[in-house]
């Protein structure tokens, strides 16, 4: 029996678990090759640590979603299987004009009980129109062929709630309510109700899971692997170039996987006029670029307990962002870490900015609860992940399955696309999108060895 040799274009966590499940489904193991362009395995999933003292930070996802509460959680089963620890992440505090939000009265003292009546009825109408049932079976937030933007759901909230609203969604939307559809909108909004989601971190660093996933792989891999183009091989095979620091290279698969964000997909020359067409419409369906930007900081001490007493909490700094406490992962921990992260036009606009600058701005986004914090900074580290993500996960109308993973079914079936940006910018999605590329390649396997 011939065993297929399968080329997976990217080493980020779309083609890690592409690969992963292959082996897994796969009724003869193929021979997988992992070009990965960077000097690393794992993409956005990247835990970093500072030089003065063995502290960690996320540079990348910072946290899992848990939908296991409604229905099954493939990647929480993955993290289980791989033998990974977890710890349980939760934030329900903002930061209001330099006042503390934890309850609705909180809300009716700073903002007033209008915007708190407001904030009630939005609260209302989104859970009326995403159950958490539907919340957890959506294949993609696209609704009405994007006519209806989620910047009109908030159209009929008061000012001050609107504020609020926007501020809270910021960095989970990574993007603006009016470059996303009203499903996408509400999605990001009910996920702050438990009944929907949990949310939860690896204990010791989410980038283990790279880890534990390489190390169960047979697969071939190298990194510094440029690749620029594919093209038709003989005998039905594609033809993948790559370039590296030595000069170029090439090579023959029978099928070949691209786990590629959007931006280095269409960096690729893709030889086949048809397979160009194809990629040429994909890309112009999923193309809503969505923007982060992550500044993380060492301290002597935490000095924020007083009022960030979890994983994290929302500040109206930079149009709404994220500051995670990142030494509520390490238990025993004596230092503080805070992590501040930007979304959406906020983080593309403040990536011009030098790293001094960006550290001043976040320091002068801390409440005066804080005001300590610039004396006991040791360290920090500025992280951009401009286009990085999809603001409109699935496009703004959906597509079928296959559709969104064979840009050419007809002419290169074995040609197929993973990501995130397929489903809902989540790890979930990535494995969902990786299940079924690999499914769809053993299944032709398997053809392959009936016929045979």
């Amino acid at each position: 029996m011939r065993r297929w040799s399968i080329g997976i274009v990217g080493g980020g966590p779309g083609g890690l678990l592409t690969a992963y499940r292959l082996e897994q489904l796969a009724p003869v193991p193929p021979r997988v090759t992992i070009l990965e362009a960077d000097t690393r395995l794992g993409g956005k999933i990247r835990t970093g640590s500072f030089a003065s003292l063995p502290a960690r930070y996320e540079i990348g996802a910072a946290e899992f979603y848990d939908y296991s509460t409604i229905d099954e959680d493939p990647l929480r089963d993955l993290i289980a299987e791989l033998g990974l620890p977890t710890l349980p992440m939760g934030g329900g505090t903002a930061m209001i004009q330099g006042r503390l939000i934890e309850t609705l009265d909180d809300l009716a003292f700073v903002c007033g009980s209008a915007a708190c009546d407001s904030l009630v009825g939005f609260d209302r109408r989104a859970k009326a129109a995403v159950s958490p049932r539907e919340f957890y079976e959506s294949t993609a937030a696209a609704d009405d062929c994007g006519q209806h933007r989620f910047s009109h759901s908030l159209e009929p909230l008061a000012p001050a709630a609107r504020r609020f609203v926007e501020s809270l969604m910021h960095s989970d939307l990574a993007t603006e309510p009016a470059a996303t559809s009203r499903r996408y909108g509400l999605d990001n909004y009910v996920m702050n109700d438990p009944a929907y989601m949990r949310l939860y971190c690896i204990a010791g660093g989410n980038e283990q899971l790279i880890d534990r996933l390489a190390g169960r792989l047979a697969a071939t891999v190298r990194l510094r692997h440029r690749v620029e183009r594919i093209a038709d091989g003989p005998g039905g095979r594609l033809r993948v170039d790559w370039q590296t620091a030595s000069g170029p290279g090439q090579e023959l698969f029978d099928a070949v996987v691209i786990a590629l964000p959007i931006k280095p997909l269409a960096g690729i020359d893709f030889a086949c006029p048809d397979l160009a067409a194809g990629l040429g419409r994909h890309l112009a369906h999923h193309d809503h670029p969505g923007h982060y930007l992550r500044i993380s900081m060492l301290f002597e001490r935490p000095c924020w307990r007083a009022w960030l007493k979890d994983s994290y909490a929302m500040l109206e700094a930079f149009g709404g962002c994220c500051v995670y406490d990142e030494t509520s992962r390490e238990v025993e921990a004596s230092h503080g870490v805070l992590g501040w992260l930007l979304g959406g036009t906020a983080a593309r606009d403040h990536a011009a900015l030098s790293d001094d600058e960006l550290v001043g701005l976040a320091l002068a986004s801390l409440p005066p609860a804080s005001a300590d914090a610039r004396a006991l900074l040791r360290e920090t580290r500025v992280h951009r992940w401009i286009g990085a993500v999809s603001g409109q996960p699935g496009g703004f109308s959906a597509r079928s399955l296959d559709a969104r993973h064979c840009p050419d079914p007809v002419g290169h079936p074995r040609l197929l696309l993973v990501g995130d940006y397929l489903f809902d910018s989540t790890l979930n999605g990535v494995l969902d999108s990786a299940d079924y590329a690999a499914g769809w390649l053993a299944t032709m396997m398997a053809d392959s060895l009936e016929a045979a």
